[in-house]
């Protein structure tokens, strides 16, 4: 059946409409970043005015939002790192049992999963304090880890389930045992799933703000914790545009980011949709 002319020119012109109003805030926010607060939020907006860097060169020198960038880097590869590495394992695993225990523990760890972040901080912090590991890395690497991790292994699963056995069996009778089996055979052709999947652990750990705000703090803040210092700031301003200004240089990663691996997530996706 042919989809008629006039409905795909409204698909076409909805989507048109939907990515200008999703793409606004941004490019308004990026436009006035360079803007002076006078020129920032005049009244009526102004479509050209003079550029400037100071509130990029305040954020990232004088307050050494360099430090919150490295930290988030470590952290978010760190969660990145350990989420892929356990979900690689227990989806093969999943992917190759027959039993019931593997689907049912697998929607255990979905209920996990789908608990808000609050619930786990309330779980975690206490016990942190107690032991004296609040505000380090591998702290907030962990309740990360745990918050992400049924989402990996379900997603990751999905990836191996449509990988054939068949693939396993001719490498059994080749002679490698199932540790060189799974390395060097299984885990080439899962590549874009595991791009795909590390792609949404990146973005987890990067964006998040409950957790890293309330387990981190001083020298050890992420980036998205200590903007709230700049965005609540009362009535200023001033602290208000380097908001802006950090916003952006959050922001723009992301989305080089996202350009740069899009060919592997829609392969990815698309492999992954197919069964399972």
């Amino acid at each position: 059946m042919q989809i008629p002319k006039s409905f795909k020119t409204f698909s076409l012109g909805f989507m048109i409409f939907w990515a200008v109003l999703a793409a606004f805030p941004f490019l308004w926010m990026f436009l006035i970043s360079f803007r002076a607060p006078i020129d920032a939020f005049s009244l009526p907006p102004k479509l050209f005015a003079p550029v400037t860097f100071d509130h990029f060169y305040t954020v990232w020198v004088v307050d050494g939002f360099w430090k919150q960038a490295l930290n988030t880097t470590i952290i978010t590869l760190g969660t990145m790192t350990v989420s892929l590495t356990i979900g690689c394992l227990a989806g093969y695993a999943l992917s190759r049992y027959r039993g019931s225990l593997g689907f049912w523990l697998l929607i255990g760890a979905l209920v996990f999963r789908a608990m808000p972040h609050v619930v786990m901080l309330v779980a975690y912090k206490p016990a942190f304090w107690s032991l004296g590991i609040w505000n380090r890395y591998e702290t907030l690497i962990i309740v990360l880890v745990a918050i992400n991790q049924p989402f990996t292994i379900w997603m990751l699963r999905s990836f191996f389930v449509n990988i054939p056995e068949e693939l396993d069996q001719a490498a059994l009778v080749d002679g490698c045992n199932r540790v060189q089996t799974f390395v060097k055979v299984i885990m080439p052709v899962m590549w874009p799933g595991v791009i795909t999947t590390g792609l949404f652990s990146f973005l987890l750990a990067y964006n998040d703000f409950l957790i890293s705000s309330q387990l981190m703090s001083g020298d050890h803040m992420t980036m998205t914790a200590a903007l709230s210092n700049y965005i609540f700031a009362d009535d200023d301003l001033t602290k208000l545009m380097h908001g802006i200004a950090g916003a952006v240089s959050v922001t723009i990663p992301l989305i080089f980011l996202v350009m740069f691996f899009q060919r592997y997530i829609v392969s990815g996706l698309t492999h992954g949709a197919v069964k399972g």
